[in-house]
């Protein structure tokens, strides 16, 4: 088994080489890569991604984490604006990139419930109803983190972890907005962009939602380096799991089904996390994102439902799809926030 020095963002687990010797390319052009790494080079690349993804699959919390900071580390390639060369575009990463993805999707595709995405009815608006009431009966439905911990007991560095952690979605819905929409037409495109333009604070810069959700870092001091090293790799996967989502054209209904049930969750949530700032006296400046999109948030969600989804679930395809992408939204969040309760996980 590869060892490696202790990872900050999951104290005493021990990364797999690969991910760094992976990562240390993505500074590099393109073009210098494909050309420097040998075809042997290449196939000790996929044959060890494979095996940290087998471990991954197999439990391996180190392996789990590597496989998910490696995979955030190259979507990085198509979210961040570069400060100088970068692998975008490579051969070589690309590989790796699907091996990451493939076995990410197989995860979550394998907790899905046997038969659950033939039970959705072919009617639309029975079948958001049925979307809705999935949610409802998830374990992630008003998860006692929330409405228990984060409400009444979170201290001020609890409420920094989180902020830490939520940063991976809520730090740059705007771009995912813009990914999804591309190919779109109708009714869809017209509400993915109202969405988005809310996300650009209606044309007023100082009201982009990305810049107010980012005044919660000045508050509680967090550099972008920070941020990295405290993701949970729970945390980095529901990051990744947004991105690739909105990436790619042919997983668009499963987005639509993950970021509509983000946003339909997201207020209750919001509204425990502005009772625990207020509880706790912190800075008004920090709090503003929250408070918007407690009301936000509930008129995108039905927006979404009403424009996005049931126009697309005339379509068997469509409505296996977005069945799809909720089931995903809901699974990894219920895991994301049970490791944050683990005493309260155990006896659920």
């Amino acid at each position: 088994m590869e060892t490696g020095a202790e990872v900050s963002g999951q104290a005493g687990l021990a990364p797999y080489p690969v991910v760094e010797e992976v990562s240390s390319l993505l500074n590099r052009p393109a073009d210098e890569i494909d050309a420097s790494v040998s075809l042997g080079e290449r196939a000790d690349f996929s044959t060890r991604v494979s095996e940290l993804n087998a471990k991954s699959a197999a439990g391996d919390p180190a392996a789990f984490y590597g496989q998910q900071l490696l995979l955030s580390r190259i979507y990085g390639l198509v979210t961040q604006l570069p400060e100088g060369p970068t692998a975008e575009g490579s051969i070589v990463v690309q590989e790796v990139l699907r091996q990451l993805e493939q076995a990410t999707i197989a995860a979550e595709d394998g907790m899905l419930e046997s038969g659950i995405l033939d039970a959705a009815p072919a009617e639309p608006t029975a079948f958001l109803s049925w979307l809705k009431k999935l949610a409802k009966e998830h374990r992630v439905y008003k998860h006692p983190y929330y409405r228990e911990f984060i409400r009444d007991q979170a201290t001020a560095d609890d409420l920094r972890h989180y902020v830490i952690q939520e940063s991976v979605v809520d730090g740059r819905f705007d771009d995912l907005l813009a990914m999804m929409q591309v190919g779109t037409s109708g009714a869809a495109k017209m509400e993915i962009a109202e969405n988005f333009w809310d996300e650009m604070g209606n044309g007023d810069p100082s009201q982009v939602h990305t810049h107010l959700f980012n005044q919660i870092y000045e508050v509680f001091d967090i550099s972008p380096d920070e941020l990295e090293r405290s993701l949970t790799a729970n945390a980095l996967l529901s990051g990744n799991l947004a991105v690739l989502l909105c990436r790619y054209r042919n997983l668009y209904a499963e987005a639509v089904g993950f970021l509509g049930m983000t946003e339909w969750l997201a207020p209750d949530r919001f509204v425990q996390v502005v009772h625990a700032w207020d509880r706790l006296g912190l800075p008004d400046i920090g709090i503003v994102y929250h408070k918007l999109h407690i009301t936000v948030d509930s008129r995108h969600a039905a927006g979404w439902f009403h424009n996005v989804v049931v126009p697309a679930a005339e379509s068997e395809r469509m409505r296996r799809a977005i069945a799809r992408g909720t089931l995903w939204r809901l699974n990894s969040s219920a895991r994301y926030l049970d490791e944050r309760m683990p005493e309260l996980a155990s006896h659920r």
